[in-house]
């Protein structure tokens, strides 16, 4: 059957839609449609757009309505978020854009060397218009959270350090949350010719029909959780991981445990949420190993009872008694108190945060298309 149409089906989340109330997800706050068109109308002004994706989900992350403007300027996709993705299949994803003859690259935005090699290539591009205009103008755009101002601001700290003489621009505001930037705001990065580099808001369509597409962007941040619900995010990464029988691939982990619990004892109020980038101190070593110890527990969980499982993982209602199986077994292993009130959905917001930080291995939610099938 396949997950598109387990997903379509099971689980709650076909005909009844997946956001919480069913039908279409409609995540599209007032700042959105405004900053749609400022986005448009500058666009039309840029030399350069720099349109950022989430290396998890390539295709998923373009903004539909955008594409025709997009595709008909100087464009390059910077495929952000490369240490979170499979690489085995990110280099699918080159091939793919090598053959669509479309300008990419991979990134970490909070990496210097990676934005370096995206401003290397931005200012190849822009050569030949270099030689003749006094001012040029890039845009960044993208959908909600997939790193656009984390990536302002490492361009902005690189160009400093190259101009230092250049008068001073505030930083961009990040966040974890989707809709942090509400604004369009210009960030000069080059003299002789000036060039420019706007940040946007990240927007959305009004209303997303793909079912499938809607959760891949949810799970990966793009929309705001309440939105869907962390119940259904949580239901649809543990069939993806299950249909793809990722889980069978850590059967290693089952002796790893040993010798390492003891040396994390009592530190069992970390809080996932702190691996989320913030401006604050990293963890100590005491937290950080309580964490991996975490994560090899949740994953040895899964392996068990997929390894376990005599069901068919194609089949919707044995999809789904397995995933029911898998949120008790969770429990115990994200420690939570089997007396919780919302035991469930304490479950389901740690095991997304666990995908979204990386802990349960680099993932690539997309399947790579033909090449004849567009960007």
């Amino acid at each position: 059957m396949g997950l598109k149409t387990i997903v379509k089906k099971g689980l709650g989340l076909g005909e009844m839609g997946f956001a919480k109330d069913g039908g279409n997800i409609n995540w599209f706050p007032g700042h959105m449609a405004a900053a749609t068109r400022a986005i448009k109308n500058r666009l039309k002004l840029s030399d350069l757009v720099i349109e950022v994706r989430d290396s998890r989900i390539p295709l998923s992350s373009a903004h539909p309505e955008l594409q025709p403007q997009l595709s008909a300027k100087r464009r390059v996709i910077a495929l952000n978020k490369k240490d979170l993705a499979n690489p085995n299949i990110l280099n699918k994803w080159v091939h793919y854009f090598d053959s669509c003859k479309q300008d990419y690259i991979a990134i970490n935005a909070h990496s210097r060397s990676s934005v370096k090699k995206l401003i290397d290539l931005v200012e190849l591009k822009l050569k030949e218009l270099i030689s003749r205009e006094p001012t040029l103008l890039v845009m960044v755009v993208g959908v909600p959270n997939v790193g656009k101002s984390a990536l302002i601001n490492s361009i902005h700290q690189i160009a400093l350090s190259r101009f230092p003489v250049q008068e001073k621009t505030k930083r961009a505001t990040v966040g974890p949350l989707p809709g942090v930037t509400q604004d369009i705001a210009g960030f000069k990065i080059a003299h002789r010719p000036s060039i420019y580099v706007l940040d946007t808001p990240g927007v959305l369509v009004p209303s997303i029909s793909n079912i499938e597409t809607g959760l891949k962007l949810a799970l990966t941040g793009s929309v705001k959780d309440s939105v869907v619900g962390e119940e259904r995010i949580a239901q649809y990464l543990l069939a993806v991981l299950n249909s793809r029988g990722t889980p069978l691939h850590w059967r290693h982990l089952n002796n790893r445990m040993e010798g390492s619990q003891c040396e994390s004892e009592g530190k069992h109020k970390y809080n996932l949420k702190d691996l989320r980038p913030k401006r604050r101190k990293p963890p100590n070593v005491s937290d950080v190993l309580y964490v991996e110890n975490l994560v090899t527990e949740v994953q040895r969980a899964l392996h068990n009872t997929l390894a376990d499982f005599n069901g068919n993982v194609e089949d919707e209602n044995d999809l789904e008694s397995l995933i029911e199986q898998q949120f008790e077994v969770l429990q115990k292993a994200l420690k939570i108190s089997h007396k919780a009130t919302e035991a469930r959905l304490m479950v389901s917001k740690k095991m997304v945060t666990l995908f979204r930080t990386g802990k349960l291995g680099p993932f690539i939610l997309d399947d790579v298309p033909n090449a004849n099938s567009g960007t």
